[in-house]
């Protein structure tokens, strides 16, 4: 076999084969990390110069949300070429150079890719459109004919995500699904040409470099056969207790297997991440079965609050679902879709012990760019700014993501913080100066020095990392503390300091602790036990 880029990369310090197993990810959303160009939006080459912070930080992999082609509908995830790079990004070049100067520095590098559905620009799409009803193209993706005595109703009552029906119309009478925006059609996944063509684009990828790939929308991709109606009442229940006729069909993991026998044909353990909302964590247990995917997110821990009690149940069940299928869990607590875990869970305290319990977890972590800086949710947009998709539809989610899509400061005193030298697509509040990685570095109370201290302790320390179980220990009420070898974690999630029996050396803590055996409220330690 011809050998690939990312065959002779190295296994990164302090890791063993399996490298995802215990990996640091660090998600870079691009047009928010840094500019190169003064366009006032992030873009590649902004990336590659950055590659070195990520280094000192501590991560072992960087995963990069979409820079394909596209019309830019939804930021990206309506992608019209599947092998080409957005020009507001850069070139095809420019993500080579990314790819190879990350394996250089011992950064993995992970891409996004967005099966579920493409752009209403994508070629096979428009070519769909013109040859009309009932011809070769159209049965790529789900066109049927809409109900009512001309055709004037949708064909089933499924709601887009992004709200309004889950259809649109065409000039010629037809109807087209797609449970986003209009512009991302869903493909129709029963179709040979469609698992063809994504098998060739993951090895365009993995033939380039690439270590893996985040897929969006894993739990989509199959439907319900038939395409029966919902109920409004059901759809309501979107993240409840069932399987929707939309979302995690059982059908969605031959293909999964399918990509397995790619990713595996690669030497240097590339591998495959599915987002899955599905209903529960035994069910997410199935993308991850030893001849389907690597990893999942752990959305049942990203929506838990600051609870003790809750979050050690999500803890216990989250491992409990991925040991017998041999996966590692992972775990995280902001990403580019939910408000930003500083002000979801109401401090900055919180934020820092919540990184401290993450970073101690067994398995794979995730970073999400600028929570290592302690970046609040920016809340106060003006209308005439925000991009979401969904902040236009009346029905659809909260339509604020663009909070947590501001661009990261950098450096200096006023905006744009260093991003670039023209601005930035999204304003900067004027406190983000304090924020800025310049202003936290050297600045041992800063929370970038938390996290990189964290994550040096987590790579070099002998029961951190990888594992699949973890020894609680009798604590207080409010507070989880628990055993990994000679290592204890404890993390008080009241308002209140407590006394915490046979408390060891400090190793690293989220916040001042000034009374040996004594835990702050809103903090987490670690210590050797």
């Amino acid at each position: 076999m011809t050998q690939h880029l990312a065959d002779a990369l190295p296994t990164p310090t302090g890791t063993q084969p399996g490298w995802w197993r215990d990996a640091v990810i660090y998600q870079v959303y691009p047009r928010s990390f840094a500019d190169s160009d003064g366009d006032g939006m992030g873009d590649l080459e902004g990336i590659r110069r950055r590659l070195p912070y990520l280094r000192d930080l501590g991560v072992d992999a960087v995963w990069l949300s979409p820079f394909y082609a596209s019309p830019q509908a939804d930021a990206g995830y309506d992608v019209a070429d599947y092998r080409a790079i957005d020009p507001m990004f850069g070139t095809l070049h420019d993500a080579d150079a990314v790819i190879r100067e990350a394996h250089g520095l011992g950064l993995r590098i992970i891409v996004d890719l967005v099966p579920n559905h493409c752009s209403d620009q994508h070629e096979w799409f428009k070519q769909a459109l013109r040859e009309g009803p009932g011809t070769p193209l159209r049965e790529r993706f789900h066109f049927r004919p809409g109900k009512g005595e001309a055709g004037e109703q949708p064909p089933n009552d499924w709601e887009s995500i992004f709200g309004g029906p889950a259809w649109t119309r065409v000039e010629d009478g037809e109807w087209y699904l797609h449970l986003f925006a209009p512009e991302q059609p869903d493909f129709n996944w029963e179709h040979p040409a469609v698992q063809d063509e994504f098998r060739s684009v993951l090895r365009f990828w993995l033939d380039l470099g690439v270590d893996g790939f985040r897929i969006d929308v894993a739990h989509g991709l199959v439907k319900a056969a038939g395409l029966p109606d919902l109920g409004r009442d059901e759809q309501l229940k979107l993240l409840g207790n069932q399987v929707l006729p939309f979302f995690d069909q059982d059908g969605v993991h031959e293909i999964y297997r399918s990509w397995r026998t790619v990713l595996d044909e690669y030497a240097g353990d590339r591998i495959g991440v599915a987002e899955a909302w599905a209903p529960n964590v035994a069910r997410t247990a199935l993308y991850v079965r030893p001849d389907e995917l690597h990893q999942a997110f752990n959305f049942h821990y990203l929506t838990t609050g600051w609870d003790a009690a809750a979050l050690r149940a999500s803890i216990d069940e989250s491992l409990d679902a991925m040991r017998p299928v041999g996966a590692p869990t992972t775990w995280v607590l902001s990403n580019h879709d939910v408000v930003r875990h500083r002000t979801r869970f109401g401090s900055l305290a919180r934020a820092r012990a919540a990184a401290l319990l993450m970073l101690a977890l067994p398995g794979s972590a995730y970073v999400y760019q600028g929570e290592e800086l302690g970046l609040p949710e920016v809340t106060d947009l003006p209308d005439e700014v925000r991009q979401d998709p969904s902040f236009f539809k009346e029905n659809g989610q909260d339509g604020l993501r663009d909070g947590c899509r501001v661009p990261l400061p950098w450096s200096g005193d006023a905006a744009p913080y260093g991003f670039g030298t023209g601005g930035s697509w999204l304003p900067q509040p004027a406190e983000w100066a304090g924020l800025s990685v310049e202003a936290q570095t050297g600045d041992e109370d800063s929370t970038l020095e938390l996290y990189r201290t964290a994550l040096r302790i987590r790579r070099d320390h002998p029961d951190l990392g990888a594992g699949d179980a973890v020894q609680w220990l009798e604590a207080p009420e409010g507070v989880l503390m628990f055993r990994r070898g000679g290592f204890v974690c404890a993390a008080n999630t009241t308002g209140a300091a407590v006394r915490i029996p046979g408390a060891g050396s400090v190793l690293l803590a989220s916040g001042p602790v000034d009374e040996p055996g004594v835990l702050p409220a809103d903090t987490a330690v670690w210590w050797q036990g």
